[in-house]
């Protein structure tokens, strides 16, 4: 064979290799997911909490909570899908995206329960300051752990706290504990507690679940204002256990739907 032929061998399986991925990543992206029949009938809006501008709480090591929440959301997405569930993720690209668009898009999208994925931080009296890698940074070690928030005025508040407590009782078989300092008497906390065990909270006005016009919950899957929970929340494995625990609560919803 020429030296000709094997550039011309080469050039053209280079070719192929390139339509080849292109089209794999096409269909990734747009190929339809294949719905099973007991999921037909609900749908998963996933909110990823924040956006790039406006990147919500930072972390002991300065790492912005918008971060977290889309590689936790993003996860919670593939995986709804990888169960041939029907899911929409809320704002991938992290713009510009107010609150009260958020429940409308999963309206739109026909959604049957929303989550809206957050990481939790803690009060500026608890804050301290430390150095890591040679930069400030402010932390608090006195809190950790997961929060679940409802709004008492969502229309459907009963199917908003069961599909919190499945969330809860998943995570609590996982060894994960609640937080409860947001129950705490203070300014920016004095949140009611549903289900102190569960670590369920009443946030009547928070306006992502209040103007859902279907169940929805708000998690606060870590407090990344704590240094070693910082740690945890990023570890694959701590990920992909937060995300069974929801894919679980959301298949039992979609159970109850068809059941009435």
């Amino acid at each position: 064979m020429t030296i000709r032929h094997q550039v011309v061998l080469r050039v053209g399986f280079a070719d192929i290799m390139l339509k080849f991925y292109a089209l794999l990543l096409g269909c990734i992206l747009f190929c339809p997911t294949v719905v099973t029949a007991e999921y037909e009938n609900c749908r998963l809006a996933i909110d990823i909490g924040h956006d790039r501008q406006a990147a919500g709480a930072r972390s002991a090591r300065g790492k912005p909570e918008w971060d977290f929440n889309v590689q936790l959301a993003t996860l919670l997405y593939n995986a709804a899908l990888s169960n041939h569930m029907q899911a929409i993720l809320i704002n991938p690209n992290g713009s510009k995206v107010q609150l009260l668009d958020r429940p409308r898009i999963a309206q739109e999208a026909k959604a049957t329960l929303l989550v809206s994925i957050h990481h939790d931080s803690a009060q500026p009296q608890y804050l301290l300051p430390w150095e890591w890698k040679g930069t400030s940074h402010l932390y608090s070690d006195r809190f950790r752990g997961y929060g679940l928030f409802v709004s008492g005025k969502n229309v459907y508040l009963d199917e908003s706290i069961q599909v919190a407590s499945d969330m809860a009782d998943g995570l609590l078989r996982n060894g994960h504990h609640p937080s409860l300092h947001h129950a705490e008497p203070i300014r920016g906390e004095n949140r009611p507690l549903l289900d102190p065990l569960r670590g369920i909270y009443q946030f009547d006005d928070l306006v992502v679940l209040k103007n859902a016009e279907m169940p929805a919950v708000l998690l606060e899957a870590g407090i990344i204002i704590n240094r070693e929970q910082e740690l945890e929340v990023s570890d694959p494995d701590f990920q992909h256990k937060v995300v069974d625990v929801i894919i679980t609560a959301a298949k039992w919803h979609c159970q109850r739907l068809d059941s009435r």
